[in-house]
């Protein structure tokens, strides 16, 4: 009776009761709803050590009506939507959605191979991309949504990468206050992890992963076609599908404690910082981290399948630096800077050129509109640093990009009209920009973006132990969430220049009983 009881949901908790016949007129937020009660149940079950009951509410939810809708939603509007895999098939119209999430069974549910392509890195190799068919891509949302909050509450407390309410700031940040210090450690081990998600062990994830393991064990043996060739998958996991990222954090989580444990006193300033597959240990002695620290990973890593990069695993002096997630980490007598990186710079500026130099038969509308969102969207990455000096630079450099433009696209013309002509229309001269006319005789001037008119803001960093599917870290996480844009909002608004506000607002769950072991103090929940 007990198992049965378990094993029954209630109305409230699928929305199966009250089929959608329309794909618009679904109310999203109900559905979200219904989830995260269920997913809290989860985390809760898996923290006090019930792994049967944590595995009955798994099966609830992959077996709900609302789960099924947010995985069929999830890969119909990411970036990948329209990247159909090996069968050539994308879903279009709300018939096939509905459709699709009907379709969302485990009896007789067979993956089809993944499609295989390359794409570059910044080293000049290729990385290899497996795409899954959109069914198969559903399937795993809906089995992601089941495992999330068991990965969640088995996670490093020091781990930020593709983990809900962290982001890279808070990894950056970390390090910036371990060894920003007086008295922090000299030496940084720079961790990289050889091939991490195409070696990961099959047999270790099976092993260790709380979820359907037959399905899982489909996934990874999926096999991939390249060339009109299928080909066996024996390890690893496929970069592309959408568990991925879930199982190779699974697969590294406990990496911290081995850290910890191979060290003993307190002086030997041992700190660990990891985002995905990236990671760096600090430490008081070069000797310390040659000696101690890399036989405790490579220990860590072997029953995984995986293994330390000889040749990017590197100790550092903190005083010559280091890179870390796109920035260089230095420090300069007594103080610490996190700056971004001369290579992801100098890649931003190659793209900025490409896109100038392929823009010259192009209207200085359509320049901007490419403009501006590289533009912000690099300098919101690296607000959070000692940014400054390099936004001035890059605007002085896309300044005279600019200017070679306009005198390629008129060569008989004088600076002056040149200046006159695409540097005039703001209040401040010499600011690229054109004014719009718009409907009714009204004008709107689109004027470029300056990377210098980001304003720098200190991260505050997310608390190591909280976890987004803990009742008790409830309303630090929606303290945490600033307002965003305004649905439907458009144009070329400013980043903000102040603090963006916090709001509080009613959480799904029922009001759960005050917390005051695990409860995080609010004043230092602000927006970031």
């Amino acid at each position: 009776m007990k198992k049965e009881k378990q094993m029954t949901a209630s109305p409230e908790a699928d929305a199966s009761f009250d089929p959608p016949r329309n794909w618009k007129a679904i109310h999203w937020k109900t559905l979200r709803q219904q989830v995260r009660r269920l997913q809290v149940r989860i985390a809760k079950a898996v923290q006090l050590g019930k792994h049967r009951r944590a595995s009955a509410l798994q099966w609830l939810l992959i077996h709900s009506r609302a789960a099924k809708l947010l995985a069929v939603w999830r890969v119909t509007t990411n970036r990948g939507a329209k990247t159909p895999g090996v069968d050539n098939v994308i879903w279009r119209t709300d018939r096939q959605k509905l459709q699709a999430a009907d379709n969302l069974k485990r009896h007789g549910y067979k993956p089809k191979p993944l499609r295989r392509f390359y794409i570059p890195k910044k080293n000049g190799k290729l990385r290899p991309l497996s795409i899954p068919i959109m069914h198969d891509r559903a399937m795993q949302a809906l089995h992601a949504l089941a495992l999330a909050p068991v990965a969640e509450t088995w996670a490093d407390p020091f781990s930020y990468g593709f983990r809900e309410g962290r982001s890279c700031a808070d990894a950056l940040r970390h390090a910036h206050i371990v060894l920003s210090r007086k008295h922090s450690p000299q030496w940084v081990l720079e961790g990289d992890i050889k091939a991490c998600f195409d070696q990961i062990s099959h047999e270790w994830l099976l092993q260790h992963v709380l979820m359907d393991r037959q399905i899982l064990r489909k996934w990874l043996k999926a096999g991939y076609w390249e060339k009109a060739q299928l080909f066996p998958t024996r390890q690893g996991t496929p970069q592309g599908g959408i568990i991925s990222p879930i199982l190779a954090n699974m697969a590294l989580d406990g990496m911290q404690k081995a850290v910890t444990e191979a060290v003993r006193k307190k002086g030997d300033k041992v700190n660990f910082v990891r985002y995905a597959d990236d990671f760096i240990v600090t430490g008081a002695t070069q000797e310390l981290l040659e000696q101690k620290i890399k036989p405790a990973l490579t220990a860590f890593l072997h029953p995984r399948g995986l293994e330390l990069s000889e040749q990017k695993t590197v100790i550092t002096d903190i005083q010559k630096g280091f890179n870390f997630l796109g920035h260089t980490v230095r420090k300069f007598g007594n103080t610490l800077l996190t700056t971004p990186a001369k290579s992801s710079l100098q890649g931003l500026r190659d793209k900025i050129r490409l896109c100038i130099q392929s823009a010259l038969g192009h209207s200085q509308e359509t320049l901007l509109r490419k403009l501006n969102p590289i533009i912000r969207g690099w300098a919101n990455y690296y607000r959070h640093g000692a940014s400054k000096r390099t936004f001035s630079r890059l605007d002085n450099h896309i300044y005279w990009q600019l200017w070679r433009w306009a005198k390629r696209r008129h060569p008989h013309k004088s600076a002056a009209w040149i200046a006159r002509k695409y540097f005039s229309a703001t209040a401040k001269s010499g600011h690229f920009s054109v004014r719009l006319t718009k409907d009714k005789g009204t004008s709107q001037v689109l004027a470029l973006y300056r990377a210098a008119s980001t304003k720098i803001q200190r991260h505050i960093k997310v608390q190591g132990a909280a976890n987004p599917f803990d009742s008790c870290y409830t309303e630090y996480f929606e303290q945490r969430r600033p307002y965003g844009r305004k649905r439907g909002e458009t144009g070329n608004a400013r980043t903000p220049q102040t603090a963006p506000p916090t709001r509080t607002i009613k959480h799904w769950l029922e009001p759960a009983a005050a917390c005051h072991k695990h409860r995080a103090p609010v004043g230092e929940a602000r927006a970031v």
